[in-house]
């Protein structure tokens, strides 16, 4: 197995990569986790604009369809450009159909005083990893990303904070950015917080929208996850993200619940 989520197919800045088995999601081995390839669309938005003095405040990645465990091709363009803000757009797409596609806010850095954030600091690092059931899902994504639940956990239906690290870089031969990092792992807020039986019940979240207030620091990313369901199907996941340093943003997921 091929010690990295993607490989460049064109060179490591080119436009086509090979999705590896680390990307497979739990439902179907055909298919990615939609941590990967938001990580990836993250990646892309990085390397549109060079303008160091610009801070992604804002990613949103909506799900078109499945993204397979395969080829893709990926592109990328500054949709709205500016000198105090600007948006950013890339869109992975496998035998000529758009997957997934991100929109990310750039805003520039300034000087102001700061502010800290008011959100609960996460709990300590747990000291070992925790097990991880797949329920005969296989390995894949799950066991990728290291897992360390300072609450709650897969299997226990309800809300769960989890301390996560990437085992394998997401492009070869690279360190993940503080925005990889972070995307690779906060669209399983519903995941670890789901209040139905997951052997039973379908969370698909369509979209990811991440809002970060700073950029992470280290390797570990922490996930203090809730989801809330209401009647007629429809659900939404949220999440406080956080490093070691304290929080770093907040993500969000609206979901489809629905009976398998």
């Amino acid at each position: 197995m091929d010690d990295a989520f993607f490989l460049p197919l064109a060179g490591p800045d080119g436009d086509r990569w090979q999705a590896t088995e680390h990307t497979t999601g739990p439902w179907d081995l055909r298919f990615q986790h939609g941590g990967p390839p938001s990580a990836l669309l993250g990646r892309a938005v990085e390397r549109t604009s060079t303008n160091e003095d610009m801070f992604v405040a804002r990613v949103t990645v909506e799900i078109l369809g499945p993204v397979p465990v395969g080829e893709l091709e990926l592109r990328s363009r500054i949709v709205r450009p500016g000198r105090s803000v600007e948006l950013v757009q890339a869109v992975l797409s496998a035998d000529g159909r758009d997957a997934a596609r991100a929109e990310a806010w750039r805003i520039r850095r300034t000087t102001s005083a700061p502010v800290p954030s008011r959100h609960t600091p996460a709990p300590p690092l747990p000291a070992e990893a925790a097990e991880v059931d797949t329920h005969g899902w296989g390995g894949g994504y799950l066991a990728a990303v290291e897992w360390r639940f300072a609450s709650g956990h897969f299997a226990t239906p309800g809300p769960s904070t989890a301390w996560t690290r990437l085992r394998h870089p997401l492009v070869e031969g690279e360190e993940p950015s503080p925005l990889q990092r972070v995307l690779a792992v906060a669209d399983s807020g519903n995941g670890i917080s789901s209040e139905l039986d997951l052997t039973a019940w379908h969370f698909i979240n369509p979209e990811l929208t991440v809002h970060l207030h700073r950029e992470a620091v280290g390797e570990w990313i922490c996930l203090d996850a809730t989801t809330t369901v209401t009647p007629g199907g429809v659900g939404l996941a949220t999440s406080v993200l956080s490093d070691l340093d304290g929080p770093v943003g907040l993500g969000a997921q609206a979901l489809l619940v629905a009976a398998r």
